[in-house]
C-alpha cells in the first residue's frame, strides 16, 4: 500500500498538471461565454421581495441600498432598530416600493424564524417544508452569528425560495479560503459556510439559485479594527458601496460564486500550487503587523 501511495505522489501532480494545460483553455472559453450570457439575460428584481440581514451597515447596507433601485421590496433585518429605520428611510428614497424593518439577531434560532414568518406575512403567504430534520435540535452553538445565524435563516426561508424559485445570496469571505492570520476562528466560521452553500446548492439543485461571495478587504466597520488592515492592507481596502453593487449584479446574473474586488481570486492558485509558500509569507506578515503595531501603541503612550 505504501508504495501505491509513493506511486501516486509522483505520477499524480503530473496527470493533473496535463490535465489542467488541455482543459483550461476551452473551459476558459465556456466561462467567458456563459458570463457574457448572464450579464445579457440578467435578472430583473422590481417588485422582487429581498430579505437582506445585517443591513443596518457594511456591505448589508449598500446591498440593500442596491435593490432599492432596482425597485425591490425589501426585509431589512438587524439587532440595531435605529440604524435600520435610517437605512430603509434611504431605501425608500432610492425607490424600493415597500420596506420591512425587523429588529432581531440572527444567532437566535427564534429570532431567525420570526423574521422570516414576518416577512412571509407581510409579502405573501407561507407554505411549509422542512429542509433538514434536526436543525432545530441544535444543543450546541460554537459560531453562533457568522455560521448559525446564516443556516437558521436560510432553514426557515427554504419553504418559501424553493417555491417562487429563489435565490440566496451568502456573503462569505476570501479569509474562508485563505489563512489570513489573526483570525482563526472568523475564517473557519467562514469556510464553514462555503462548505455549506456549495453542498447545499448540489441537494436542492436548480430549484434555488444560490451566489456564494467570498470579500476581500472591505471598509466595515469589523474591518477598520483589524490589526493587518491598520497596519498593512489598508491600500487595498474597497468601500462597502462598491462592494454591494457588485454582489447585487452578481446575483442577478445568477452566478455562483463572486470573489469582490476581483484581483482577490488570483490568490487562489497559489494556495493550490505553494501552499507553503503563502504560509511562510503570511506568518512573516503578520509579524510584521503586530511590529507595526506595537511600535504604534507605544509612540501614542508616550
Amino acid at each position: 500500500m505504501d508504495f501505491i501511495h509513493k506511486l501516486m505522489n509522483i505520477v499524480l501532480p503530473r496527470v493533473m498538471l496535463i490535465v489542467l494545460l488541455l482543459c483550461l483553455p476551452p473551459y476558459l472559453v465556456f466561462t467567458f461565454l456563459s458570463y457574457l450570457k448572464r450579464s445579457i439575460f440578467t435578472e430583473d428584481v422590481a417588485g422582487k421581495t429581498v430579505l437582506i440581514t445585517g443591513a443596518s451597515s457594511g456591505i448589508g447596507e449598500h446591498i440593500a441600498y442596491e435593490y432599492a433601485r432596482r425597485g425591490a421590496r425589501l426585509a431589512l433585518v438587524a439587532r440595531r432598530k435605529d440604524q435600520l429605520e435610517a437605512v430603509a428611510k434611504k431605501t425608500c428614497e432610492l425607490g424600493s416600493p415597500d420596506v420591512l424593518v425587523i429588529s432581531a439577531d440572527v444567532s437566535n434560532l427564534h429570532d431567525c424564524k420570526r423574521f422570516v414568518d414576518e416577512t412571509v406575512k407581510h409579502f405573501g403567504q407561507r407554505r411549509h417544508n422542512q429542509l433538514a430534520r434536526d436543525i432545530e435540535n441544535r444543543s450546541w452553538i460554537t459560531i453562533d452569528t457568522n455560521f448559525w445565524g446564516v443556516i437558521y435563516a436560510t432553514y426557515f426561508a427554504i419553504p418559501h425560495l424553493r417555491k417562487n424559485k429563489g435565490k440566496i445570496i451568502v456573503t462569505a469571505s476570501y479569509a474562508g479560503r485563505f489563512p489570513l492570520p489573526g483570525t482563526s476562528i472568523y475564517n473557519a466560521s467562514k469556510a464553514a459556510l462555503i462548505s455549506f452553500y456549495e453542498t447545499l446548492r448540489c441537494e436542492i439543485g436548480s430549484d434555488i439559485g444560490i451566489t456564494i461571495v467570498t470579500p476581500g478587504f472591505i471598509n466595515t466597520e469589523m474591518t477598520r479594527n483589524q490589526l493587518f488592515i491598520k497596519s498593512m492592507a489598508l491600500p487595498f481596502v474597497e468601500s462597502s458601496e462598491e462592494c454591494g453593487k457588485a454582489i447585487v449584479k452578481s446575483s442577478c446574473r445568477g452566478d455562483k460564486y463572486l470573489v469582490e474586488p476581483s484581483w482577490v481570486k488570483f490568490i487562489s492558485p497559489l494556495m493550490l500550487l505553494c501552499p507553503e509558500l503563502v504560509e511562510y509569507f503570511t506568518r512573516i506578515l503578520f509579524r510584521t503587523c503586530l511590529k507595526n503595531f506595537r511600535h504604534v501603541t507605544e509612540q501614542k503612550t508616550v
